[in-house]
């Protein structure tokens, strides 16, 4: 698959802001011009990455507190 788009963002898992900009990212953002069953398809597939930001997020945060 050809890659659609590139950015030189790199997004640091350790920052909230950067996670929050991921997890609160519009999925139309993800597929600009799709339809309602491409979203929904983009939402299956994007939902687990958000977790796990968050998730990375929450422990690395408890991590830095912890010390």
């Amino acid at each position: 698959m050809a890659n659609v788009y590139s950015s030189g963002f790199t997004p640091d898992p350790h920052d909230a802001v950067d996670v929050l900009a991921f997890v609160l990212c519009p999925l139309e953002a993800f597929a600009p011009g799709a339809g309602p069953d491409e979203i929904a398809a983009v939402a299956e597939m994007i939902a687990p990455a958000k977790e796990e930001a968050v998730r990375r997020w929450q422990e690395a945060n408890r991590v830095r507190h912890a010390n």
